[in-house]
């Protein structure tokens, strides 16, 4: 296969973790005989530096012709002024509503050797694999009318939360098409009890569910579900859900992993083209030090491979490859016993380990007849 793939390395640790990722890419075309060209440009603050804008039409129009992207992060105390009037999220934003990308996928999956990881008791972590999907484009984050007036001498702020059923039967419907190749189990998450855009969630959910009748439907409150992923978060297969109420649960649920630095997600859309960046922030307190967790960025590149190239065998290799990794005792600062310093390895060696034990799932598991047909790969 032939695919371009759009480097955004944007600001903090992003270029670190970034450059790993695309080791790794390499060394899967390298292996499974890709060719993936990749294009690198600026995001967030660096643009903003660069080019006074989040992010540059030039590099808006790459992401368009693009077959995939890989972000990195952006933001960052040089640009955190809340009265600007370019901050480096416009540029993720933009690149979100420029793509059609309506709906965010954040897999979690912990690791038992990072079972320590997690404030949660090592129990309630057993057979947890949970995906959450959320709805990217409307809710309160997007509604008309929003702002802020004076009245009779007391300030006042509006947000509106507006949903349609077209925007909420396309994420359902993701989330139907993603457990049919899981435990076949969708959880919808709505505040149906009090919201009337909830009960029309909730509704539309019902109606897209008819069409899906080997699948199980569940419904919860999100304050309810809230309490659920952490006192039996296994009880989840594909949670769906809305705009805050997700971006609230997919924070939670990454807690769950251990670390931040442990979690991709995809941002997908229409189109085949999405979206792919580890969960965490910039991180400009230990950018340069080479000590960021490179797991999260490598983990997007492996659902990129899945979702956006349909190179599902390569997504799987990554993540074995990760696997492997942390099985045979590689840790980065965050995911490294509390106190421990001789186990630690600098952001660098941690993608190299990755390589190494992707090279070695390959010939474990002879790939494709990988052993017979070596020369082909």
């Amino acid at each position: 296969m032939n695919a371009t793939i759009v480097l955004l390395p944007g600001d903090g640790i992003g270029p670190e973790v970034v450059d790993q990722a695309r080791r790794v890419l390499e060394a899967v075309a390298q292996l499974f005989g890709h060719r993936f060209k990749f294009e690198e440009h600026l995001i967030g603050g660096a643009s903003i530096d660069a080019y006074g804008s989040a992010l540059a039409d030039d590099a808006l129009d790459a992401c368009r012709k693009a077959d995939a992207i890989l972000l990195g992060a952006v933001g960052g105390p040089r640009w955190d002024d809340p009265s600007a009037k370019v901050r480096p999220e416009q540029g993720l934003l933009g690149l979100r509503k420029a793509l059609g990308l309506w709906a965010n996928v954040r897999p979690v999956r912990p690791y038992p050797e990072l079972a320590g990881c997690s404030p949660l008791r090592p129990e309630r972590l057993a057979g947890v694999d949970v995906v959450v999907i959320r709805e990217l484009t409307g809710g309160l984050y997007f509604g008309q009318p929003r702002g802020r007036e004076e009245v009779d001498g007391r300030r006042r702020a509006v947000d509106t939360l507006v949903y349609t059923d077209y925007e909420i039967a396309r994420v359902v419907e993701l989330a139907f098409k993603l457990a049919r190749g899981r435990r076949r189990q969708v959880t919808s998450i709505d505040k149906a009890n009090v919201l009337e855009s909830s009960r029309l969630w909730r509704q539309v959910a019902i109606e897209v569910s008819r069409n899906h009748s080997d699948i199980k439907l569940d419904h919860q409150l999100v304050d309810s579900a809230a309490m659920r992923l952490v006192t039996a978060p296994s009880s989840f297969d594909v949670i769906v859900t809305e705009n805050m109420f997700g971006d609230i649960l997919t924070d939670e649920a990454a807690v769950l992993a251990g670390s931040l630095g442990l979690c991709p997600s995809a941002s997908l859309g229409d189109t085949r083209c999405g979206v792919y960046e580890p969960i965490h922030g910039s991180a400009p307190d230990i950018a340069g030090k080479g000590i960021a967790n490179p797991i999260g960025t490598i983990l997007s590149a492996a659902m990129l491979l899945r979702h956006s190239l349909d190179l599902e065998a390569e997504a799987a290799a990554i993540e074995s490859a990760v696997a492997a990794t942390i099985a045979a005792g590689f840790r980065t600062a965050d995911i490294a016993p509390t106190g421990s310093t001789g186990d630690i390895v600098p952001t660098s060696r941690m993608g190299a380990a990755i390589r190494e034990h992707l090279d070695d799932h390959l010939v474990d598991h002879d790939v494709f007849g990988y052993l017979a047909n070596r020369e082909r790969y």
